[in-house]
């Protein structure tokens, strides 16, 4: 995780707009010229997006943007916008530097040539740390889906931080509920031994606290063993995996490391169907490098891989055959990245959509994109409405609940592709909740936050 300053590379997607004058714009310096532009239409919605289509992260950044951006393509084209209010976008490339992350929020927090910024998509961890303040004083929402810091779940505290569908606390939690149906029953866990290999950043230990709640209810015992970042080499890491002899192992890692994990368990003889990634460690990028020593690996998938969805079925036909799509290589299609891409934009679609019953089918500022946040609610029907059965999980979020889901699905890599191995595996929000709730009230008193009182919010 890069952390140093550097200008930005700019790239253009809004719609109707030329790529050739953002780049140069960018070469130039020329950011404050375009935002000074007068507004080109009265009636758009602007998004921004912290890319990182170069560096360390890029085999997953370029799908993931291929997804969203293809999503949000299909909506102004197919479907005219949402309700009728066009979507622009403007990507900043950050190579997934907390930094430049930090800076593309600047740069776009009051939106892009009149149209308004209704939420940001921090899509990191430690930008969603960074930004958590800038945020609330902004009236930002910061939208960071299966990431972001566990205890802004609790929107009492957090009005402004959404880690929607699934939290790393209950990340934790649907692995051990998996664990259990695996062994036969919760009361098979005891005894058990546990050993989780995690990223050492913030992003890495965020479960540790909730595997200690889930260890002492259940009895098995959980052993964490940290990997430096890049991660390059493990041996001594999974050595000691061997010298414990465990039942289970959670891998949560990152990039590079995720690979290198699981290949260096190959080596030291830790089977790869005792190993399960999370959801930060179950894409392509993480198995196909690792070639045979992959096959058998499961991962958490509240964003499960797969192109037959009813959603890839309108999306072939309106971007893709018709030369649109932002994805370059057509055989990543429907892989776990470009689904995440997909997922989040849709989720955005869907709260711009819920912001609109409210106050009408215009552009929607931050504060009332909080509020159209906080009243999502995507059904089953809705699911199957918009093509996401199956790809999506049903979200209900509220004033005091910015996570909404809590759910996903296990995949197993079989050599060649992902198998989706369960239906949607819930998690235990009901023992998880004291612990978000503790550390959210801990926050509330060290920053001085009045928490609000959610019965009274409608």
């Amino acid at each position: 995780m890069r952390a140093e300053k550097s200008s930005f590379r700019f790239f253009s997607r809004a719609a109707g707009r030329s790529l050739s004058v953002a780049v140069l714009a960018a070469g130039l310096g020329l950011g404050g010229l375009l935002n000074a532009a007068p507004a080109q239409a009265a009636n758009e919605q602007f998004i921004p997006l912290p890319t990182y289509r170069v560096g360390p992260y890029a085999s997953s950044g370029t799908l993931w943007w291929a997804g969203l951006i293809d999503y949000l393509r299909y909506i102004n084209e197919v479907e005219g916008g949402v309700d009728g209010v066009k979507l622009q976008w403007q990507e900043c490339e950050t190579e997934w530097s907390t930094d430049r992350i930090v800076e593309c929020y600047e740069r776009y927090k009051k939106g892009y040539n009149g149209a308004p910024t209704a939420f940001f998509f921090t899509h990191s961890t430690p930008a969603s740390y960074a930004l958590m303040e800038k945020g609330a004083a902004d009236h930002i929402p910061l939208i960071d889906p299966a990431g972001g810091r566990t205890e802004s779940t609790d929107g009492s505290v957090f009005p402004y931080a959404f880690p929607l569908l699934l939290n790393y606390y209950s990340q934790a939690s649907v692995g051990i509920n998996y664990i259990a149906a695996k062994e036969g029953g919760f009361e098979r866990l005891k005894g058990k031994k546990i050993v989780t290999v995690f990223h050492d950043s913030a992003y890495g230990r965020e479960t540790q606290a909730a595997m200690a709640l889930l260890a002492k209810k259940y009895g098995f015992e959980h052993i964490q063993i940290p990997v430096a970042d890049p991660g390059n080499e493990q041996s001594a890491q999974w050595r000691q995996v061997r010298q414990i002899k465990p039942d289970w192992v959670f891998l949560r890692t990152w990039g590079v490391s995720t690979p290198v994990g699981i290949k260096t368990a190959a080596r030291f003889g830790i089977p790869a169907d005792r190993i399960i990634g999370d959801v930060w460690a179950g894409s392509e990028a993480d198995v196909l490098p690792a070639g045979a020593a992959a096959k058998g690996y499961q991962a958490l998938a509240p964003f499960p891989g797969g192109a037959g969805f009813e959603i890839h079925k309108r999306l072939r036909k309106a971007i893709l055959d018709t030369g649109k799509s932002d994805l370059k290589d057509p055989k990543f299609f429907g892989s776990v990245y470009y689904n995440i891409g997909l997922i989040n934009a849709a989720m955005a679609v869907e709260a711009l959509r819920t912001g609109h019953r409210k106050f009408g089918n215009r552009p929607l500022n931050g504060e009332e994109g909080r509020w159209a946040f906080e009243h999502l609610d995507i059904t089953d029907a809705r699911l199957r409405e918009i093509g996401f059965a199956g790809l999506l999980q049903k979200l209900k979020l509220s004033c005091s609940e910015h996570e909404g889901g809590g759910a996903a699905r296990v995949q197993q890599w079989d050599g060649q592709k992902w198998v989706q191995v369960t239906d949607w595996v819930q998690a235990d929000r009901a023992a998880l909740r004291p612990l978000i709730e503790t550390k959210a009230a801990a926050y509330a008193r060290e920053k001085n936050v009045h928490p609000r009182e959610c019965a009274k919010e409608s």
